[in-house]
């Protein structure tokens, strides 16, 4: 053998007694998720244009309607959620249409359109709270009748949606 071949011998051999060996380490966490209670909404009251004369337009405000539609809504307590609509285009009697020219929207946290938030219903998600685990959401429109509005019970269905987010 020769020197500089136990010299390396040698090296390797004093490194093995000096090194110390790693001893593994380990920890926890906790892995958690609550599950909220769904949200239940119920139908307050239903959106009413009334009497509609032909050619004349005719609406109901979200805020300050008294025929304002509205969702009650509950759920947890400081959850937020997103609100969205799927809205009809008309309200249909037979094959008659009448068309909804807009829509209107508003939404607070007690049973009260005095000081709710307002958006707008078509515009697509708008974002709320349960501050006290009830929303309530209102909506209104404009129906626009043609002038010669066949006479007839007009009806449709405005469905809301809810999530957490």
């Amino acid at each position: 053998m020769s020197n500089s071949m136990k010299y390396a011998v040698a090296l390797a051999a004093a490194m093995s007694l000096t090194a110390v060996s790693a001893e593994a380490q380990s920890g926890n966490i906790n892995a958690k998720a609550t599950v909220l209670a769904p949200i239940t909404i119920a139908q307050g009251a239903e959106l009413d244009f009334g009497n509609v004369l032909p050619g004349v337009n005719k609406s109901v405000a979200a805020a300050s309607g008294a025929t304002a539609g509205r969702f009650d809504l509950t759920g947890v307590t400081g959850a937020n959620v997103n609100v969205s609509f799927t809205l009809p285009a008309n309200l249909a009697s037979g094959a008659n249409t009448l068309p909804i020219g807009s829509w209107d929207g508003c939404h607070n946290t007690i049973a009260n359109q005095a000081g709710c938030t307002g958006f707008t219903p078509s515009a697509g998600t708008t974002s709320a709270n349960f501050v006290a685990g009830a929303l309530y959401v209102y909506v209104g429109g404009t129906v626009s009748p043609a002038g010669l509005q066949p006479a007839g019970l007009y009806q449709a269905n405005v469905t809301l949606n809810a999530a957490y987010f």
